[in-house]
């Protein structure tokens, strides 16, 4: 009598956690989804990262160097420049990590036994990536000399590295930018969905949807308070960076900052609509900690290179939007980036704003109705 009770009881709570699609989904999807992101993003090796190369010398033995780079799965030479003035404007732009600058005369400075010149201008931002792109690039033109040459030519090839944006290379120059977009997504888009969602679970919504004041007015309540909180979180950031961490701003202050608030809108209008698709305060925390915590501290370039994960993972951290805004960061206070600079990045973010805007307005009426 006992085990029937038990047993009933136990088919009453495995009913009511599968009737729930919402939780299944978290609860078997969340561990797959973990794992084959841990196993596709956690690697420290560099595959296929677009350089640029600047041939000076354009003779054999560098056409065959640069074909030894581009056959490696390190490298793509994806550029090639025809001036000095070249190399600053490929670095900023980001289409690549590093330029490889031979010097005039390269292959007859080493027929002559003299010092053959090849500079590796890497961008420090990524201080890790940069330290590998130059190590791997110095054990690729060595050993296609050496093969050349069918003899030890290691001693003529000179392969001066030259690190820029990062010149100490201080791991604290890529964490701030990722730092600062973790967290105000965090407190802008995870706090509204929660207390937008509490309200609804405690049914004080309903009380405020009958009062004299608008639906966009409530929500424009609800969320002002996170935009002003999530500003000032934005500022102290930026402020302790470059006091205590030594971080420069090299482009504008106030490019800066309303690429900020920006970000901060659009994660809060993220926050909207998934409170409008949750049922409760634990589902929008579910939810927010799924779709923002984990995608964008793995997915948005913030500790891993997105350069070195699948092509397919790459397109999936095209949707990530605090991959955009740590691009921007980077830009504006490493590179000193003006809006000429970051304009796609800048029109990505806005894009997802509108389209997290309208989602929520659409949600929000169908909720009314």
């Amino acid at each position: 009598m006992k085990q029937n009770r038990l047993s009933s009881f136990l088919s009453k709570e495995f009913k009511h956690i599968f009737r729930d699609k919402r939780s299944m989904l978290i609860l078997f999807g969340m561990p797959i989804v973990q794992l084959l992101l841990f196993g596709y993003v956690i690697t420290n090796e560099l595959k296929n990262a677009n350089v640029a190369v600047l041939d000076k010398s354009k003779d054999a033995t560098t056409k065959k160097i640069i074909g030894a780079l581009d056959a490696s799965n390190y490298f793509q030479c994806t550029d090639f420049l025809t001036d000095e003035s070249q190399v600053h404007e490929a670095l900023r732009s980001g289409k690549v990590k590093m330029v490889v600058v031979f010097d005039a005369n390269f292959e007859r400075n080493l027929v002559d036994r003299k010092k053959a010149l090849v500079q590796v201008v890497a961008d420090a931002a990524e201080p890790n990536v940069a330290n590998a792109s130059v190590g791997y690039t110095s054990q690729i033109v060595n050993k296609a000399v050496n093969d050349i040459f069918h003899q030890d030519m290691n001693r003529g090839v000179i392969v001066q590295p030259r690190m820029v944006y990062n010149e100490e290379q201080q791991n604290v120059f890529m964490f701030v930018p990722g730092t600062m977009a973790l967290i105000l997504m965090l407190i802008s888009a995870m706090m509204t969905s929660i207390t937008i969602a509490r309200e609804k679970e405690r049914g004080t919504m309903e009380i405020l949807l009958v009062s004299p004041l608008r639906p966009s007015q409530i929500i424009m309540g609800k969320v002002l308070p996170y935009f002003f909180l999530s500003f000032i979180n934005a500022v102290v950031i930026l402020l302790l960076s470059q006091y205590v961490f030594g971080l420069p701003i090299r482009g504008s202050y106030v490019l800066l900052l309303a690429e900020s608030m920006l970000f901060i809108l659009m994660a809060l209008s993220l926050g909207i609509l998934i409170s409008t698709v949750s049922a409760s305060e634990q589902q929008a925390m579910f939810i927010s900690m799924f779709a923002l915590l984990m995608p964008t501290m793995l997915l948005s370039g913030f500790i891993y290179p997105v350069e070195n994960m699948p092509s397919w993972l790459q397109v999936i951290c095209n949707i990530i939007p605090a991959r955009w805004f740590i691009v921007i960061v980077k830009g504006i206070m490493l590179k000193g980036s003006d809006l000429v600079g970051v304009w796609k990045e800048t029109l990505v973010v806005v894009g997802f704003t509108a389209i997290f805007i309208i989602g929520s307005i659409k949600k929000f009426k169908v909720r009314l109705e």
